[in-house]
């Protein structure tokens, strides 16, 4: 299966947590902090969203950086992704 993303919206991928600090110490599975930077695999046309016209900004592959609690986390064939409004975009990691 495929998602497609409809108006603003993007799927994101998250990146894999670091494993060891710059320091060399490795991170326990409660020690990991949740990634910040997530891959965009699928970006919705944009269009007019209430109202308004909506250019997307971001393309597939561009790495970005999210709020923590946005979006909808989504399963699909044992990948997880998370689908947010581009708004909810904070950066895109160059």
């Amino acid at each position: 299966m495929k998602l497609k993303p409809l108006l603003d919206r993007v799927v994101l991928k998250s990146t894999e947590a670091e494993e060891t600090t710059k320091s060399g110490i490795i991170l326990t599975g409660s020690a990991k902090e949740k990634p910040v930077v997530s891959e965009v695999v699928a970006v919705g046309p944009g269009g007019i969203v209430d109202g308004k016209e909506v250019t997307m900004y971001v393309e597939v592959g561009d790495k970005v950086v999210i709020s923590n609690y946005a979006g909808t986390e989504v399963k699909l064939d044992g990948e997880e992704y998370k689908i947010v409004r581009q708004n909810d975009i904070l950066a895109v990691v160059e």
